[in-house]
């Protein structure tokens, strides 16, 4: 038994099941026998957010299906759009469409929403793959290659990969998923002499345009980020979001991204390709790619007055590829190009992405030096703080004549996220405040309904949305029905599992819409019976408590007739271990392990309080019973509706 199983094991005797499970379950009775187990009979009347959950959990399913029927071919998966490259309307906005429905069904979505995503998924590596430039020269040959974007910088790269990077979380075990988290891993670890993209005698990544081809090594063009040229005719100029009216606006968009060699703080959004790859079987050299590209950039930040650099040559050096200034550089600090459609600048520091490979490090490693390089930066900016037509302004941006672009708030990017990691008082002390941090101190009791409630609304209006819409496969581009998106997760992630949906609407103050990050959280669910992850049937969940060892945490069983078991780890990926459970005002109990799992009689509920050392496990991908004992074949076919050997030489028949 390998020591990632190992780590499950009990330091008590479960209590034995009950012989009354379904045949599914009485396939997984050895496999959950090694968690804890604690049986619930307490009567519990459903309460109004744990209705509200569950009929939001079950009114996505109807919702993402009548979105992918609108907008997806049922055949191939593809979107049927303007396929284009480009930093307007390119492959990642493509994929974008199905934006959260992975991290949906890890909470209990529907199978079909499992489904859906991973259609279109296939069908999106296919499709662009198979989708060319004609005067774009890098991506002629397919704007995918190996199935991942040929040359892009990572506000794009990181968006596209905001589906695949939390899929790991769905179906871990799928071989296609595996040896696709190790093939990208290997693009920016040096082990794909293809994509020279790392450099490791200085560890920097060698351009802010990157991916499976490599490192673009000139300074990038207009038409490199514009993408080939577009008739936009009879097209609403609403479907672009950006807001052009012109094939020449977009260019004009584009003309001042030329400053793209050496590395930028962008690239640290690239470690959650490598984190999910070391997720799958520990393999150290995974963690030491990430360690040391990321201890990297701290000690830049610290030889640059704690303030993250936004250039660095090829030589390591600070500024080496922007005439020496620490804050230059297309994305940089100094980045404000013209909007041709205003003719006024506008600020496009993209630093605050680079959040995100800090915190993947520290969810890999403990190690708090991975937050505090962004808590020193934090204080640094807002030293620079001063009166503006008195009143107090903070800036963010910085060029030749120093601190510009100041605000009336403090410059607190990140600073939710962080606190949450590490529930540290100064961090609380530094963020902005929030409905969800005002209901854990029992100042907002009504957050879980109005914030359900609103993800309702979400849906209703959304669904109004694709029902309305009257544009056709050759009137839209890929990003412009992306609004109309069903999937709201930002309160589930909260309420269920104590956790931020990084850098997304409805989470953090002042933080970009990052894409690509991976699920920080406190606690993670598993359906034991149906062995799948999230909640069972009927159970809802609400985190009402979270310190920095305690997690208060309620769960109902809503069906009056059926019991269900729930299995609960800690942290998405098991990373935080469980020590002890206490039900109610009863006698903790030892856990000291990953996870345990409940039994909830019909119409019970019970609230836990949860003593917890978190960070003391390396994270992994694995289900706390580990991989299914299911034949491969066997199961491709319930899932796809064809052996896997035919439905291989179907994808194979085309030349990627």
């Amino acid at each position: 038994m390998g020591s990632s199983r190992r780590d499950f094991l009990l330091g008590s005797t479960a209590l034995a099941l009950s012989a009354a499970v379904t045949p599914l379950g009485a396939a997984v009775v050895a496999a959950v026998a090694e968690t804890p187990m604690l049986e619930i009979a307490t009567p519990m009347a459903p309460p109004e957010w744990a209705l509200l959950q569950r009929t939001l959990l079950e009114a996505h399913t109807a919702a993402c299906e009548a979105f992918f029927t609108r907008y997806y071919d049922p055949n191939t998966g593809f979107f049927l759009a303007i396929e284009r490259w480009g930093g307007d309307d390119g492959p990642d906005d493509a994929i974008e469409n199905v934006n959260d429905w992975p991290h949906l069904y890890q909470l209990g979505g529907s199978e079909k929403i499992r489904a859906l995503y991973e259609k279109a998924y296939e069908g999106h590596v296919r499709q662009f793959t198979l989708a060319k430039t004609k005067d774009v020269p890098f991506a002629r040959g397919g704007m995918y290659f190996k199935e991942f974007p040929v040359m892009m910088d990572w506000q794009h790269n990181g968006e596209g990969l905001s589906v695949f990077n939390i899929m790991g979380l769905g179906n871990p075990y799928s071989q296609k998923y595996r040896d696709r988290v190790r093939r990208f891993a290997a693009f920016y670890t040096g082990e794909d002499p293809a994509a020279p993209n790392y450099d490791p005698k200085y560890k920097i990544i060698r351009s802010l345009m990157n991916g499976s081809r490599g490192p673009l090594m000139r300074k990038a063009t207009a038409l490199d980020w514009a993408g080939d040229p577009v008739d936009l005719t009879g097209i609403d100029p609403s479907a672009l979001l950006h807001g052009e009216h012109s094939y020449e606006q977009m260019l004009e968009h584009f003309k001042d991204y030329t400053e793209t060699t050496g590395d930028h703080p962008l690239n640290l959004e690239a470690t959650g390709l490598v984190l999910n790859a070391y997720m799958l079987a520990h393999e150290p050299k995974y963690r030491t790619w990430i360690t040391d590209y990321v201890d990297a950039w701290i000690d830049r930040a610290k030889a640059n007055n704690d303030i993250i650099p936004s250039n660095i040559g090829y030589d390591g050096k600070i500024g080496g590829e922007a005439g020496g200034k620490w804050y230059g550089g297309t994305y940089g600090w100094s980045f404000s190009p013209i909007v041709p459609m205003t003719g006024k600048p506008e600020d496009r520091n993209r630093i605050p992405y680079a959040s995100v490979g800090f915190f993947n490090a520290f969810l890999m490693t403990g190690d708090d030096k991975y937050l505090d390089v962004w808590r020193r930066m934090t204080d640094r900016i807002n030293a620079n703080g001063k009166m503006v037509d008195g009143k107090m302004q903070y800036p963010t941006m910085y060029g030749d004549n120093g601190w510009y672009s100041f605000k009336p708030n403090k410059w607190t990017v990140a600073a939710q996220d962080i606190y949450l990691l590490s529930m540290k008082p100064s961090d609380r002390a530094r963020a902005p405040d929030h409905p969800f941090f005002q209901y854990l101190d029992g100042k907002n009791p009504t957050f879980p309904v109005t914030a359900l409630q609103g993800a309702l609304d979400h849906i209703r209006e959304t669904a109004a949305a694709v029902r309305a819409d009257t544009t056709l496969p050759d009137t839209r581009f890929v990003d412009t029905v992306m609004d109309y998106n069903p999937a709201s997760v930002s309160a589930l992630i909260m309420l269920m599992q104590g956790g931020a949906h990084v850098g997304r609407p409805g989470w953090s103050a002042q933080s970009p819409h990052v894409g690509g990050a991976l699920q920080f959280s406190r606690l993670r669910y598993f359906d034991a019976d149906a062995r799948r992850p999230g909640v069972p049937q009927d159970v809802a969940a609400l985190v009402d408590t979270l310190t920095a060892d305690t997690t208060g945490v309620t769960l109902v069983n809503c069906s009056p007739t059926e019991t269900r078991t729930i299995t609960i780890q800690g942290g998405a990926y098991g990373e935080h271990q469980i020590l002890t459970v206490a039900e109610g005002k009863g006698a903790a109990k030892t856990v000291n392990a990953r996870a345990f799992t409940l039994r909830l009689a019909p119409g019970t509920g019970t609230r836990l309080q949860l003593k917890m050392r978190r960070y003391a496990n390396p994270p992994t991908l694995d289900f706390p019973w580990g991989a299914p004992p299911v034949d491969p074949v066997l199961n491709e076919v319930a899932r796809f509706g064809e052996d896997p050997g035919k439905r291989a030489a179907k994808q194979n028949a085309t030349v990627y």
